[in-house]
């Protein structure tokens, strides 16, 4: 079996980039749900987590569906109809 060598670029190409761009919506709430989850896990040793703490994993969480929901509907080119 002949193995074909293909050129590595280091560097993210405009459509990498194109990708990352459009789907940052995304990413940036999975990172707040991340930091609410990671302010629950301290809030253990100071007495537990409070009200506020799981408003806030909760309205990351709903960010985080809509976000997706954001990013499925441009994949795939649909629209919210007026």
């Amino acid at each position: 079996m002949r193995k074909h060598l293909v050129a590595v670029t280091p560097e993210p190409t405009i459509a990498d980039l194109a990708a990352i761009e459009s789907e940052w919506p995304l990413i940036a709430a999975e990172l707040d749900v991340l930091d609410a989850q990671i302010t629950l896990l301290y809030a253990e040793d100071q007495g537990g987590p409070t009200v506020l703490d799981w408003r806030r994993l909760r309205r990351a969480e709903a960010r985080v569906t809509r976000a997706a929901a954001e990013v499925a509907d441009r994949a795939t080119g649909a629209g919210r109809v007026a």
